[in-house]
């Protein structure tokens, strides 16, 4: 599950910095318009599902120039909620995600590539339990109309690259990342 985390962090980094616009400005991510949400499988049980409700952000998007594009991302891990109080805790503790070792998943863009009008591929570096390790996605996006976007992106994170082996095999390696995102520019 800390893969998990990590993952919806990652992607809604990306996801931030997919943007396209004429040249590099700064831009604020909307907490109440900004979801990260994980999902992750395990034997005899149905998916489990949870959001993190914390986080930070840096965004920079350069229309004409994509490649000058960045985001920085830190998400607390101690933000987890499944809606579950007990699985919650368990998924905090040192098993998964130690939030109290590792306070944050952070992910901090290396590149950004536009793939074409309405997506990006993100590559950046996400550090989880204290492992950093590259990770690469596509993220759609949006201009609202003014002078703001939406990004969406869904991508997978194996969770046992940052060293989270708990539970391995009957609970998944793979974490389903969703990272739904609205940024505002700067004003």
């Amino acid at each position: 599950m800390r893969q998990v985390t990590v993952k919806g962090f990652a992607v809604a980094a990306l996801l931030l910095v997919a943007g396209l616009p004429l040249r590099a400005e700064p831009y604020r991510i909307n907490p109440s318009q900004t979801q990260i949400a994980f999902e992750i499988g395990a034997k005899g049980y149905p998916l489990t599902h949870g959001v993190f409700r914390r986080f930070t952000s840096r965004l920079t998007i350069d229309l004409d120039r994509p490649q000058r594009s960045s985001v920085r991302f830190s998400v607390a891990s101690a933000s987890l909620d499944t809606r579950s109080p007990a699985l919650d805790t368990y998924v905090r503790g040192p098993a998964f995600l130690d939030s109290d070792r590792y306070p944050d998943i952070r992910f901090t863009s290396t590149s950004v590539e536009k793939l074409d009008d309405s997506s990006v591929r993100v590559s950046g570096d996400m550090t989880l339990l204290g492992t950093t390790r590259p990770e690469s996605f596509t993220v759609e996006v949006k201009r609202d109309g003014g002078r703001g976007f939406s990004f969406h992106a869904e991508f997978g994170v194996r969770r046992s690259r940052y060293g989270m082996t708990a539970g391995l095999p009957l609970v998944a390696d793979d974490v389903r990342i969703i990272v739904a995102a609205h940024a505002d520019g700067s004003q």
